[in-house]
C-alpha cells in the first residue's frame, strides 16, 4: 500500500469518573498521517485511557477527536472500530477458536464468506507459516500469539493502528524482534501508529515522536533525538534516565571483563 495513514486530532479530551478521578485531563494534540507515535508514562498516567478514547472503547467526558478531519462521534462505533486496528495488551485471542478463525473475525463481520486466502496473506505478513491457521492459540508461544493479534488487527486493512502495551507479556528477545517487525509493517503499509508503552527505550527505538504523560496530561512532546538531547522536561528525562543508566552499568560490566 502506498497511501498514507490518517491524521489524528484530539482537542481538549478529558475523561473523569464519579468520585473526582480524572484519568485524562484536557489533552490536545495533532498527529500527522503516517507517524509512529509512542505514548509513554508510568502506570496510572492515563495513556491507555487516552488510547481507548480514539476508537470509542472509552467515551470522553469532554473534548473531541477527529480522524482525517472527521469527528469520530458522527460515525457508528462498531464501524469506527473496524477501520481502526487495535492490538491488546493481553493479546486477547479467543481460546476456543483456531488461529484462522481469530484472524478472520473482522472479515466475517464485514461479510466475507471465505476469508481463507486473506488469512494466509495476513499470516505471511506477520511472518507466521500458513499451516498455523489451523492451530489453537494455546499451541503457540507468546510471541506467536501476539503476531496473530497483529494479523487480526490488520485484517480489514485499517489505516490507523493502536497498540496498548503490545509487548508487555513477552520475553526481552521476543519483544525486541516483534517491535522491529511492527515498525517494518508500519513503514511497509503506510500506517499511522500509536503505541502505548511504559518502556522508554522501546519508545526511543521504534517511534518517530514520543508523547510523555503524567497525571492525565501530556507533559512532553519530542522526537527520540530531542529526548536524548535533554528536551522534554523533568518527567521525560526521568524516564530517559532509566535506559541510559542501564547502558552505563552494562558498559561498566563490559569494561571489567
Amino acid at each position: 500500500m502506498s497511501t498514507q495513514g490518517p491524521s489524528l486530532e484530539l482537542s481538549g479530551v478529558t475523561k473523569s469518573y464519579p468520585g473526582g478521578t480524572v484519568a485524562v485531563d484536557d489533552v490536545s494534540v495533532e498527529i500527522a498521517g503516517g507517524s509512529f507515535v509512542a505514548l509513554v508514562g508510568s502506570s496510572g498516567s492515563g495513556k491507555s485511557t487516552l488510547l481507548k478514547t480514539i476508537n470509542g472503547l472509552i467515551e470522553p467526558s469532554k473534548g473531541s477527536i477527529a480522524i482525517d478531519g472527521q469527528a469520530i462521534d458522527v460515525e457508528d462505533r462498531f464501524r469506527l472500530r473496524r477501520r481502526i486496528g487495535y492490538v491488546f495488551q493481553n493479546i486477547g485471542l479467543f481460546p476456543h477458536l483456531t488461529v484462522a478463525e481469530n484472524v478472520a473475525i473482522g472479515l466475517r463481520l464485514e461479510g466475507e464468506k471465505n476469508p481463507r486466502t486473506r488469512v494466509a496473506e495476513l499470516l505471511g505478513l506477520v511472518d507466521l507459516p500458513a499451516d498455523f491457521a489451523e492451530r489453537m492459540p494455546d499451541a503457540l508461544s507468546g510471541g506467536q500469539r501476539q503476531r496473530v493479534g497483529v494479523a487480526r488487527a490488520l485484517a480489514t486493512e485499517p489505516r490507523l493502528l493502536l497498540m496498548d502495551e503490545p509487548f508487555g507479556a513477552l520475553d526481552p528477545v521476543t519483544r525486541d524482534q516483534l517491535g522491529g517487525a511492527i515498525r517494518a509493517l508500519h513503514d511497509r503499509l503506510g500506517l499511522t501508529t500509536i503505541m502505548v508503552t511504559h518502556d522508554m527505550a522501546e519508545a526511543l527505538l521504534l517511534a518517530d515522536r514520543v508523547l510523555v504523560m503524567e497525571r492525565g496530561r501530556i507533559v512532553a512532546d519530542a522526537t527520540p533525538y530531542g529526548l536524548l538531547a535533554g528536551q522534554g522536561g523533568a518527567e521525560a528525562q526521568a524516564l530517559v534516565a532509566v535506559p541510559r543508566e542501564q547502558m552505563r552499568r552494562l558498559a561498566a560490566l563490559e569494561s571489567e571483563s
